[in-house]
């Protein structure tokens, strides 16, 4: 029998963090879809919408927890599948840099656009 490979710890913090923001993608995702797709329908989410529903503080809060709860899950998520198939060395570090960097950057643009959006800014 093929022999199990995971660069997660079993029970680690990475391997935690991966399950915990996993469960609530599902619930938060399930909460947008349902928001936008049959409390508001596609044809009538505008712009106007967007701004009234982020300056509510709880959704703005839970839009931002949601886009940096994503963000984390996926740049940890390609960076382990990477390890997976035998990433090592200072291929290893200059990927970590690069997902890291990368998730930062769509991070900052996203909590910019929602603090835009919010009036906030």
């Amino acid at each position: 029998m093929a022999e199990r490979y995971s660069s997660f710890t079993p029970g680690g913090t990475r391997w935690f963090l991966q399950r915990i923001t996993a469960a609530f993608l599902v619930v938060v995702l399930a909460f947008h879809f349902f928001l936008l797709h049959f409390v508001h329908h596609a044809y009538e989410i505008d712009f106007m919408g967007t701004q009234a529903r982020m300056e509510d503080i709880g959704y703005f809060l839970t839009m931002v927890l949601f886009l940096v709860t994503a963000a984390f899950h996926g740049v940890n998520g390609v960076y382990n599948a990477l390890v997976n198939q035998g990433l090592e060395g200072g291929p290893k570090k200059a990927v970590l840099a690069v997902l890291s960097l990368a998730g930062l950057a769509l991070v900052a643009q996203g909590i910019y656009v929602a603090l835009t959006m919010s009036g906030l800014i």
